[in-house]
């Protein structure tokens, strides 16, 4: 018997990874993700949402967006999600997936924002190596190109490229391999779990504010 479970999905490698890694135990029944309403575009990320939903719909799984407001705080954030939580609670799913890799703080937030509303969390990734982890993810077939970068960690000039060993061997060495601490971020468009890879074409290089700086993806349906 499998436990059906809520994937926390950014459309970056790591909730690829995590989906792929679930185990058995868990049926995988729909993608939340967090979109800033106003830009239409995933958090933090930058992708757009019309992206997002391609990808769900090469992976056989419905979606359900979290419309966000600008610049929330804790709690208004907090409200969204668990709005967001909401019907799928209704139906009975106590956990959420999520595809954290070792900070330990961000999961114990998870923990306990769940907690107060009785659900659970899942990490499949928890504790793996990082190098490693990224090396399986491109040896499996995985294709991603880095959406967003934190310029105070990772020069600009890395957005838009594709995550791929040549990346990685251009990535400092001070650089998480899998960009852990929020250095960078990813949009993936094929992989074993597509029933299509997406054709991307990689746009222009904007802007959120001084800090971040993004890769617009642009696909056909």
């Amino acid at each position: 018997m499998t436990t059906p479970a809520l994937i926390a999905w950014s459309g970056g490698k790591d909730s690829a990874m995590t989906l792929w890694k679930l185990p058995a135990m868990y049926q995988p029944i729909a993608l939340l993700t967090n979109v800033q309403a106003s830009q239409g575009r995933v958090s933090m990320h930058g992708v757009r949402r019309e992206l997002i939903e391609l990808q769900a719909r090469a992976l056989g799984l419905p979606l359900h967006a979290v419309e966000l407001p600008d610049a929330p705080t804790n709690a208004e954030y907090e409200a969204h999600v668990e709005r967001g939580f909401a019907p799928f609670q209704a139906q009975g799913v106590t956990h959420v997936v999520y595809g954290d890799l070792f900070l330990a703080d961000i999961r114990a937030y998870r923990d306990a924002h769940l907690a107060r509303l009785g659900l659970h969390g899942v990490y499949p990734l928890w504790g793996h190596n990082t190098a490693a982890l990224i090396r399986e993810f491109i040896d499996a077939g995985f294709r991603a190109v880095i959406a967003c970068v934190d310029t105070t960690q990772l020069d600009a000039s890395f957005a838009g490229r594709e995550l791929d060993e040549a990346f990685l061997r251009d990535l400092p060495n001070e650089v998480d391999p899998c960009g852990e601490n929020g250095e960078f971020h990813t949009f993936v468009y094929d992989g074993p779990l597509f029933s299509k890879g997406l054709a991307i074409t990689v746009g222009e290089i904007f802007w959120k504010n001084e800090r971040f700086c993004h890769c617009d993806l642009l696909c056909e349906p």
